[in-house]
């Protein structure tokens, strides 16, 4: 037990390390390819970062079938990892960066005053809302070649999404030229886009792979101290493999680089409701229990209450971030009454 503890407490610090150096590569890159700092954080870090998560749903589903187990059950973890990703993002990572934010301000790091471009923001989360709001609609047709051609139609939803975030310069927003020293340069004495490329590729491996271990010392500790497998699914795994979004925009907050912690946020939501929503409309049935639809109810009341504050107040408070956290708690309130 002390050594999965051990382990557990590593990993964590690993995942950490991993960002940093993650979030270091994707700004040089971002700056290598004349992008702004909403489309380095809406779809460079975004996606980056998204892969944990989008990689256990496919794991549950397709090694289902060649490890020849319970199709069904594949299925349902599957749906169930598609559908956690969004509510956490929309939820507790927004609270946690509303939580950075506050902290790094009261120590002084920064200024209380967020300078997002709240239309960057603004613009994912509504990307996002269409992009869910099909993908859930889907679950209510019955007609399986319907749903795949819905599947197709958000595929290229996010092409779009992609070619309508790449259109600024870097240096728009945020002075996002002044960059600390790619950390890879210092290793191979040598700077060009190949080195940025081979940071970002090693950092997201490790990171997934770190992800893995973590995920799986949760486990084990589940199943020592007894937990309901209901919290591990919805709650502990799901949040372990959002770690790397969530660390990334407090490491960001700290530097005040807000347009960029936002946007991995609501850019990963974005991707989170196309890619693999769609690989959850074409290997699975695509339906909801209860437990999901509530997740999906308070996934939108969410992402509302943030519209309704950027419309009205044109800016982002770290205040209306924290209110984001309490549709999460309404969730574990649920799950632990039910449970």
């Amino acid at each position: 037990m002390l050594i999965h503890a051990i382990l557990l407490i590593a990993m964590l610090f690993a995942i950490v390390g991993c960002c940093i150096v993650f979030t270091n590569a994707v700004e040089h890159l971002g700056k290598a390819l004349n992008l702004n700092d909403g489309a380095v954080g809406s779809i460079l870090a975004a996606v980056g970062t998204a892969l944990p998560e989008t990689i256990v749903p496919l794991v549950a589903i397709i090694g289902a079938y060649f490890a020849k187990t319970s199709v069904t059950t594949g299925q349902e973890i599957g749906i169930g990892a598609i559908l956690g990703s969004p509510f956490l993002l929309s939820t507790l990572a927004m609270f946690v960066t509303g939580v950075a934010v506050l902290v790094f301000t009261r120590t002084g790091a920064r200024k209380p005053l967020m300078n997002s471009d709240y239309h960057i923001v603004f613009r994912d989360l509504r990307f996002f809302i269409v992009g869910f709001a099909v993908a859930v609609g889907a679950g209510f047709i019955g007609s399986y070649p319907v749903k795949c051609f819905i599947g197709a139609g958000l595929l290229c939803y996010y092409l779009v999404y992609v070619f309508r975030t790449i259109n600024r310069s870097l240096c728009d927003v945020e002075g996002g030229c002044e960059l600390e020293e790619l950390y890879f340069q210092k290793i191979f004495k040598k700077y060009g886009l190949f080195i940025i490329l081979l940071q970002i590729l090693v950092s997201v491996c490790a990171l997934i792979y770190f992800s893995h271990i973590f995920v799986l010392q949760i486990t084990y500790f589940s199943h020592v101290f007894s937990l309901n497998p209901l919290i591990l699914s919805l709650f502990l795994a799901p949040v372990a493999t959002e770690l790397p979004e969530m660390f990334n925009s407090v490491i960001w907050t700290k530097s005040s680089k807000d347009t960029l912690a936002l946007g991995n946020i609501t850019g990963a939501m974005v991707f989170q409701s196309c890619i693999p929503a769609s690989i959850g409309i074409f290997l699975t049935p695509w339906v909801f229990s209860f437990d999901s639809l509530l997740s999906i109810i308070l996934v939108f009341a969410s992402c509302a209450v943030l519209l309704v504050y950027l419309k009205i107040k044109k800016r982002v408070s770290p205040l209306i971030l924290l209110v984001c956290g309490i549709f999460y708690l309404l969730y574990v309130l649920f799950v632990f009454l039910k449970a």
